[in-house]
């Protein structure tokens, strides 16, 4: 399985990297769009859709939502300055923190939560909406910032979100196989542990660390992103136990099988649809 999975990783990570740094952003915005599109498809039977028209129903009623939001906002109208970011767009980022903050309630408080909404297929429905659409949103938004000026910006900032949540996960994996023994949420997700996700925290930390030391970051700058770094990993791990909860209440083990050693592209994408939201706010609130 690990063998699986580092081979799997050795040929996302270029694709994912030149597509950041080189495809045009319509053309990104289109890959992206295609990407939350499987992740709807992969959506259907934790919303209690099994059946092929069903779940293709989601995936085209998620993706016309996304191309409306897209002939709302379009990329060139994302951000009006470098700093001020498109209102409506602020507004969708801000109800995706408020979506995150409910299904941490929800996922402290289950199982007994899970009478309220495990029966209803239109809420689990909603739940998915709120989780993959911010997500296109947010990419988009990361990736536009000062594009006139310099078209590189955006990619860098969406790599340093990558890296730090690779950080975290590779951190978690490792840390929590050597010494992991005291459960986080053993409700929602057995394998996770407490000290897996301090190992996670501390090597997004040691990340973000030795980037600011080679790029020579003021002080005060490298106590702020550290700040962020440990509210990423935070919610990361939120994004992870979020799906994890809504898979073992549709008793499904992975989200898809489209990536060998990692499952679905949910799967995958998991701890992205929670941090991606949160750090584009937290860039547009402390830029």
């Amino acid at each position: 399985m690990l063998k699986q999975r580092i081979i799997t990783a050795l040929v996302l990570a270029p694709a994912a990297i030149l597509a950041i740094f080189y495809l045009p952003i319509a053309y990104f915005a289109a890959l992206l769009m295609i990407v939350i599109g499987i992740g709807a498809w992969e959506w259907g039977p934790l919303m209690g859709v099994v059946g092929k028209a069903q779940r293709s129903g989601f995936v085209v009623a998620t993706l016309t939502l996304i191309s409306a939001l897209w002939g709302l906002l379009a990329h060139t109208d994302l951000w009006l300055n470098t700093h001020e970011l498109n209102s409506y767009a602020t507004g969708l980022l801000w109800l995706a923190v408020a979506w995150w903050i409910l299904s941490a309630f929800l996922m402290l408080s289950y199982p007994k939560s899970s009478g309220s909404w495990s029966k209803y297929t239109s809420v689990r429905g909603l739940f998915g909406w709120l989780t993959l659409i911010p997500t296109w949103l947010a990419f988009m938004v990361i990736r536009t910032n000062d594009y006139q000026v310099d078209p590189f910006h955006g990619a860098q900032l969406l790599m340093f979100l990558f890296l730090m949540v690779w950080s975290a996960d590779i951190g978690a994996y490792f840390v929590g196989k050597a010494i992991g023994k005291n459960k986080l949420m053993p409700n929602v997700s057995p394998g996770k542990t407490f000290e897996g996700f301090l190992g996670g925290v501390f090597f997004a930390c040691l990340f973000v660390s030795l980037t600011a030391y080679n790029l020579n970051w003021a002080s005060d700058k490298v106590i702020t992103v550290l700040l962020v770094t440990v509210l990423i990993t935070t919610v990361s791990v939120l994004g992870d136990l979020s799906e994890s909860m809504f898979k073992r209440q549709a008793g499904v083990k992975d989200s898809g099988s489209i990536l060998p050693g990692h499952g679905g592209i949910l799967d995958r994408i998991d701890s992205l649809t929670a941090t991606a939201p949160i750090f584009a706010l937290c860039y547009v609130l402390l830029s």
